[in-house]
């Protein structure tokens, strides 16, 4: 009997010894090397990454690695706040840790889009996007833990992901002064621990939606009742979200079209509010070239109008710091319209677009269709 538990025993340290070897094996810090640093010809080539849910180290490295051998230079990351402080004032920073440290090693500047509400800051059977004034400040003392610990390598935060959306806003009308109040309570937090830190506002879809719409506000009366609502005293940078659709990326800019220029309307509210000194970044936008879906184009035209875009808010819109299409790769396929926006497959295959774009930001080509065809000629 006591040979039988001493060789149980010896079975189960073993299996321990051996299942500590594989713990090991898998979570090994990987050797980065020396740090990196960007080569472009435009310092304004940016890319939404999706890195949220990719749990495996060495695929999170390869997708900053691969943004910095495309050329950009500017990464907009999400960092759930549901995710890091899943009980009040616990946070567990061992994932966005990695993120942060990888992109900076890849000679990365970082934006970081905060938001999703914890289950202990939302009612039952609310959204993780449904956040109310009794929460507002405990978002704001995250915003402060964050940067507090990533402000000296994160110098840019967005307060929120498009509030004019009823989707995104907790399935409940939009409202442009609570999202203000939010704003500003965040601002102050941010200031007071990193007074550097760069704060985002706005982040609103582009969106036509008719007065007392039930799905959203548009984004242009949206903007304004912020600033009516005093946010121009709340956010160093304008958070834009930039979608083509089917139109060229040098489309002129309508009221009653969303397009790529539509920014420039955007633009046009800041000025009238007396905000022409703070910049704006294009934190998401760009195009889809899925076959079937209404909004897409066809992919040599997405290539094209990427490009084009690029090339104008680096050489004609002064006031743009950078332009950060979504996305760069996703964890997992969507299996739907949503995998066309990327620029590379889930297994990091380059698409073409992310083979143009490397090659513009190396000067190899211009944001011509010319040069595009002899691009593909060469068998690119």
């Amino acid at each position: 009997m006591k040979d039988g538990i001493r060789r149980f025993l010896w079975v189960g340290l073993g299996v321990m010894v051996i299942l500590a070897g594989v713990v090991r094996a898998t979570y090994r810090p990987l050797l980065l090397g020396p740090p990196r640093r960007v080569m472009s010809i435009n310092p304004k080539v940016g890319v939404h990454t999706r890195l949220t849910d990719e749990v495996e180290p060495w695929k999170v490295l390869k997708s900053v690695q691969m943004v910095r051998e495309m050329g950009a230079s500017w990464v907009v990351e999400y960092f759930p706040w549901g995710y890091y402080e899943p009980k009040p004032g616990r946070y567990d920073w061992t994932h966005p840790d990695m993120v942060v440290n990888f992109a900076v090693h890849e000679g990365l500047t970082l934006i970081a889009r905060l938001g999703y509400t914890p289950k202990w800051a939302r009612p039952e059977n609310t959204t993780a996007s449904y956040l109310d004034r009794a929460h507002f400040d405990d978002f704001a003392a995250f915003a402060a833990e964050f940067v507090r610990r990533y402000g000296d390598r994160v110098p840019y935060v967005i307060v929120w992901n498009e509030p004019n959306l009823s989707q995104e806003w907790g399935y409940r009308p939009v409202d442009p002064v609570a999202y203000t109040d939010l704003l500003c309570r965040t601002y102050r937090a941010v200031k007071k621990v990193a007074p550097h830190v760069q704060v985002l506002g706005g982040a609103l879809a582009p969106t036509l939606a008719p007065p007392g719409s039930e799905w959203g506000m548009n984004d242009l009366v949206y903007l304004q009742a912020m600033y009516d609502a005093g946010a121009g005293a709340c956010f160093d940078v304008l958070a834009v979200h930039a979608y083509g659709w089917t139109f060229p990326a040098d489309a002129p800019p309508s009221p009653d079209a969303i397009n790529f220029r539509r920014t420039e309307l955007l633009r046009e509210v800041m000025v009238r509010n007396g905000d022409t000194a703070k910049p704006i970044i294009i934190t998401e936008g760009g195009w889809n070239d899925h076959p079937r879906w209404t909004k897409a184009v066809r992919p040599a035209q997405r290539v094209l109008y990427t490009l084009q875009a690029y090339d104008m808010v680096w050489k004609q819109w002064d006031w743009a710091l950078a332009f950060c299409p979504w996305a760069f790769r996703y964890p997992r396929a969507a299996r739907s319209y949503q995998d066309y926006f990327t620029f590379v497959a889930v297994d990091f295959t380059p698409k073409p677009i992310y083979i143009a774009v490397q090659a513009y930001t190396r000067g190899e080509i211009s944001p011509t269709l010319e040069d595009l065809l002899s691009l593909w000629a060469m068998g690119e």
